[in-house]
């Protein structure tokens, strides 16, 4: 039986960030991923925006992640030369009933740190963005975007350049906790049983499914699962803004806001769709309900020029807005197991907060063994 010190379960933007920081500490680290690339489950579908982190309650591991994470990650795609931009975003109140909530996040967003949002009248608003229709906005300029399939390839190339495997393909089906560490039911090019002293469960969507099928983890400490699929549809013709601009968030979404990848595609998205099956096909009849909720803060979208593009899938542990939970990060704290962390819950701003979780995984080990 083969043995590793340390197995990282998912290759996603979070496992690989801790794949990284494990890897330059000197360990010995393996990374076992389901899919044929990385990234490709989660990572890899969604808006690629650097977060500010302006919702999240403060002291929460979502406020704290992202706030740190973003300043990494801009300094990162700085010295690595991927593609990304400090464009910033507006939130809108389209109408005066929501200003209050607008300054309510003014307040959140200045105790995570961000004290440099400005609440806009439509007028100043327009100076920024004259498409843009509100009652108010707040402007926060510290929002980004980011080439998310370049950011993927340096992390994978950080990864083994600091000695570290990725295996893809390679899907874990099952495992057992023993007496000094860990032992894996792997199948990939052949079934085979892998130990290890440490283990990391990032596996996003599947995180839940290896937390239950490891032997003597309390089934009690995985939480429930719930999968928010986000839909996304592009605009042709011209772009409209040229920051993000985000409504008020819904049930389980930051809201349909407008963005502009790196290529100068423009995009609205994600929706909420509830779904028991991870299914990526996006459904062209959700194309009345996107104009609608577009047309509050773009009311010169143009009929028939929204198509459907792509979609994914947040792994949530509740039927809440990405605000209402937070992230999950079970040590031997949760569950008395040494040397095991399990990530629950890891959606946005996980794309953001990713190098930051990954120091602080690295962390929470390094605590556990002095």
């Amino acid at each position: 039986m083969d043995y590793i010190d340390a197995i990282i379960i998912g290759a996603g933007v979070v496992g690989l960030a801790i794949a990284r920081r494990l890897a330059q500490d000197g360990r010995e680290v393996l990374v076992l991923e389901s899919e044929s690339s990385p990234g490709t489950a989660t990572s890899s579908r969604n808006s690629g925006v650097m977060h500010a982190g302006v919702y999240y309650p403060a002291g929460s591991l979502k406020a704290r992640l992202c706030v740190a994470g973003r300043e990494k990650l801009y300094a990162y795609a700085a010295a690595r030369g991927i593609p990304h931009r400090q464009c910033g975003k507006l939130i809108v109140a389209t109408s005066e009933d929501q200003i209050p909530q607008l300054r309510k996040w003014q307040e959140i967003a200045a105790r995570n740190g961000l004290a440099d949002l400005r609440m806009l009248t439509l007028a100043e608003a327009r100076e920024m963005e004259p498409e843009v229709f509100c009652a108010a906005a707040l402007h926060v300029p510290v929002t980004g975007i980011i080439d998310t399939h370049a950011y993927l390839l340096s992390l994978e190339g950080d990864v083994e350049t600091a000695g570290a495997v990725i295996a893809l393909q390679t899907r874990v089906v099952g495992g057992e906790v023993t007496n000094d560490g860990f032992v894996l039911d792997v199948e990939g090019a052949a079934p085979m049983q892998i130990s290890c002293k440490t283990l990391i469960n990032s596996a996003g969507l599947g995180a839940q499914e290896v937390g239950r099928r490891l032997r003597g983890l309390d089934p009690a400490t995985v939480p429930p699962q719930v999968y928010a699929k986000g839909n996304y549809f592009s605009l042709t013709g011209k772009q409209p803004f040229s920051m993000l601009v985000y409504p008020l968030p819904v049930l389980g979404s930051s809201g349909l806001h407008s963005f502009c990848d790196m290529a100068g595609r423009v995009h609205f998205g994600p929706d909420v769709e509830w779904v028991e099956d991870i299914d990526y096909n996006v459904n062209p009849a959700r194309v009345a309900s996107f104009e609608e909720a577009i047309r509050h803060y773009w009311p010169g979208l143009p009929d028939g020029a929204l198509y459907p593009d792509y979609s994914g899938i947040r792994p949530k542990i509740a039927h809440t807005s990405p605000h209402g939970t937070d992230f999950l990060i079970q040590s031997a704290a949760a569950h008395k197991i040494r040397n095991l962390i399990n990530l629950y819950g890891i959606e946005s701003p996980g794309l953001t907060a990713s190098l930051a979780l990954g120091d602080y995984v690295a962390d929470v080990l390094e605590k556990e063994a002095a």
